[in-house]
This record gives structure tokens, C-alpha cells and sequence, in this order.
């Protein structure tokens, strides 16, 4: 993703998974592809943006939190999920609302 998600008028949502990978790629670059492109098809998905040097940052954007909800719910994401220690050494995610966004 090279380019800022665009978002819509806030409030919004964001969800920020922040993580360091274990050495090795055990399937995640597979992985990963697929739940972007799966989260992109998601209800209530508004746009990602992910780095990673050393720590991996990735920011998803919602419209709810029923949405955030379903997407944690949706099967494939509960598959990917269940792989974490394969893939993380640690990680944390956080839900937050945005009230409010500026830029050019």
C-alpha cells in the first residue's frame, strides 16, 4: 500500500495491529495477501494501510464496530488468527474511533 487509505467524514473506525514476526516465512506473505483481500470485500471496510521495518504496523478502517466484529468472526480471519504464534514473537491490536482527521 503506498498511498494513505481514504476515509470517509469521521467518526470512523480504526483497528491497529501492531506486531514483530518470528524468523521465517511459515505461509504468512500468502496469508496476509489473502486477508487483504478479504477484508477489502468485507461490509463496513474502508481501507488499510501496513508497514513493516522491524515492527509491522497495519491499520484497518471501519465503519462500525458490528463491522470489526464481523470481520473477526469471518471464518478464513479466525483460520489466519489461530496461526499467530507461527508467525509473531508478539503483537497487540487496538479498536479505536477516530473523531477526526486532517491532511493534505
Amino acid at each position: 500500500m503506498n498511498n494513505p487509505a481514504t476515509t470517509p467524514q469521521s467518526p470512523y473506525y480504526a483497528v491497529i495491529f501492531t506486531s514483530i514476526r518470528t524468523e521465517g516465512d511459515h505461509g504468512y506473505a500468502e496469508v496476509a495477501h489473502h486477508m487483504a483481500e478479504l477484508a477489502a470485500q468485507q461490509p463496513g471496510f474502508l481501507g488499510m494501510e501496513s508497514v513493516r521495518q522491524g515492527l509491522g504496523i497495519t491499520v484497518s478502517y471501519w465503519e462500525s464496530l458490528e463491522a470489526i466484529k464481523t470481520w473477526k468472526a469471518n471464518l478464513d480471519h479466525r483460520q489466519a488468527q489461530s496461526r499467530a504464534q507461527d508467525w509473531y514473537q508478539s503483537f497487540r491490536v487496538r479498536v479505536c474511533r477516530v473523531e477526526r482527521e486532517y491532511g493534505f
